[in-house]
């Protein structure tokens, strides 16, 4: 299968834009009231003892001042930016994460692979929506709702399988952490494509699965070799 697809060189892998620096409240305010995005606060980060624990309290905690802080976060999200600011204004550190479901879905894929997968999309003047970048290595493709609950049965039907090549789909009940937050000490998530007046229209989730879905297998194919 990865013989029929044009090789993409490392080298040609997407570049990621400038980053502003913007304070929380100022994000999730332009958030719900530029993108009409739904926002909720999150967990934060704690200043204690020359390191910066969790406000869950659990030292181990994987996401740490970037996960939700109740179990009802789907009904605190809000899409107005006046309710977004007095949200904030309680907690300015409060991590700003986005419902997936209602105005996009997202696929997420490694970095590696995302960034290979931009590169093809461009040379193919392929419609994208905004594209997140964490900390963690990973990128999330914004698509239209609805994508994410289709994306496995699409891998399959070009001959692979979407858990062996990491790519995953993440639709209702599910959320995404929002620049500029913070996830620990390892950074914050930034955009590899940016929120614009352009590409306020998201593009299906059919457009974009062949390419992403490519590059996921060729890095999953990398991988092994690598560690054979």
């Amino acid at each position: 299968m990865l013989g029929v697809e044009e090789p993409i060189g490392v080298t040609e892998a997407a570049q990621v834009p400038q980053q502003r620096s913007e304070p929380l409240l100022d994000a999730a305010v332009r958030y719900a009231e530029e993108r009409h995005w739904d926002v909720f606060p999150g967990t934060w980060l704690e200043a204690a003892g020359g390191g910066e624990p969790c406000s869950c309290g659990d030292a181990g905690c994987a996401l740490p001042g970037a996960h939700a802080d109740r179990p009802d976060w789907a009904g605190q999200a809000t899409g107005s930016g006046a309710a977004a600011r007095r949200m904030w204004t309680r907690q300015p550190r409060a991590s700003v994460l986005l419902p997936a479901g209602r105005a996009f879905d997202a696929l997420e894929v490694p970095e590696s692979a995302g960034f290979l997968a931009l590169a093809r999309m461009e040379r193919m003047d392929l419609t994208l929506g905004p594209v997140t970048r964490t900390p963690d290595r990973r990128m999330l493709f914004f698509v239209l709702p609805g994508g994410a609950a289709k994306a496995a049965e699409l891998v399959r039907a070009l001959g692979w399988n979407a858990e062996a090549i990491d790519l995953t789909g993440r639709g209702e009940g599910h959320y995404v952490a929002a620049p500029p937050t913070r996830v620990g000490g390892r950074g914050a998530v930034q955009w590899a494509r940016r929120p614009t007046h352009a590409n306020r229209w998201l593009p299906d989730v059919d457009e974009l699965i062949s390419p992403l879905a490519y590059a996921c297998a060729r890095e999953a194919a990398d991988s092994r070799a690598r560690a054979s």
